[in-house]
């Protein structure tokens, strides 16, 4: 196998002590992405995010207390990860995130896990490429602080679900005041503010709580679309 670009390699290095399959499964990953010609951080950062998403996955489903009649929306979904854990418990599952080197990646780690039930979509959060109704569930794991327009994510995301659907937002609890990646999350307050957009566009029962998924302490915001609410409204 030819060798990858320095900056990679030192990366697969890294991210083998974690990732299941060790070295030779990293970098057979980073060879069928840069075969697909993404190239550089994209890769490592596609990577990276595969790493330890498992108990991300399983808190966020627990919060939205999927069933197996579900239809699953990740906004953001990165490598997607939550999408086939959500795949494994609900009907259908929809990954939607703007990065195709991403999308790539998801579609490439589907293939060989053979997850029928599974689609990918390119798109971002505030122009969702879903007709109104479509979900029953929709979340964004980690990636509602990358917004643009949070009050235009929020509304799209109602647009997507069925009347009495659920959303989840979930980030990682930021201390304030946080530099670097240490800031990529919300602070208390941001995730109340969060909340209250939530009530304000007509989500109900809107709730803040924390939850711990593996060594990460996250902050959850949920609420649910009106049962009675017209299914485009």
């Amino acid at each position: 196998m030819s060798r990858l670009p320095d900056r990679a390699e030192i990366e697969v290095e890294r991210l083998a002590k974690t990732y299941p399959g060790g070295t030779e499964a990293v970098r057979g990953i980073s060879f069928t992405v840069l075969a697909g010609e993404v190239f550089g951080y994209q890769i490592i950062t596609a990577l990276s995010m595969t790493a330890g998403r498992g108990p991300l996955a399983r808190a966020v489903a627990d919060a939205a207390e999927l069933t197996p009649a579900d239809r699953v929306v990740d906004i953001g979904c990165g490598p997607g990860t939550a999408v086939r854990h959500a795949a494994r418990l609900a009907a259908t599952a929809t990954g939607i995130d703007p990065d195709p080197a991403m999308l790539r990646l998801a579609r490439w780690s589907t293939a060989i896990r053979r997850s029928p039930n599974v689609s990918w979509l390119q798109g971002r959060a505030e122009k969702l490429p879903l007709p109104d109704g479509k979900a029953t569930v929709a979340w964004a794991i980690s990636s509602a602080h990358h917004w643009e327009d949070r009050g235009a994510g929020i509304s799209e995301a109602r647009r997507i679900l069925a009347p009495g659907g659920r959303l989840v937002l979930a980030e990682r609890l930021a201390k304030p005041g946080a530099r670097g990646h240490a800031a990529h999350g919300l602070t208390r307050d941001q995730a109340t503010d969060l909340a209250r957009q939530l009530a304000a566009a007509g989500f109900r029962g809107v709730e803040l709580h924390t939850a711990k998924a593996g060594h990460r302490t996250l902050v959850v915001i949920s609420g649910a679309k009106d049962p009675a609410a017209d299914p485009v409204a």
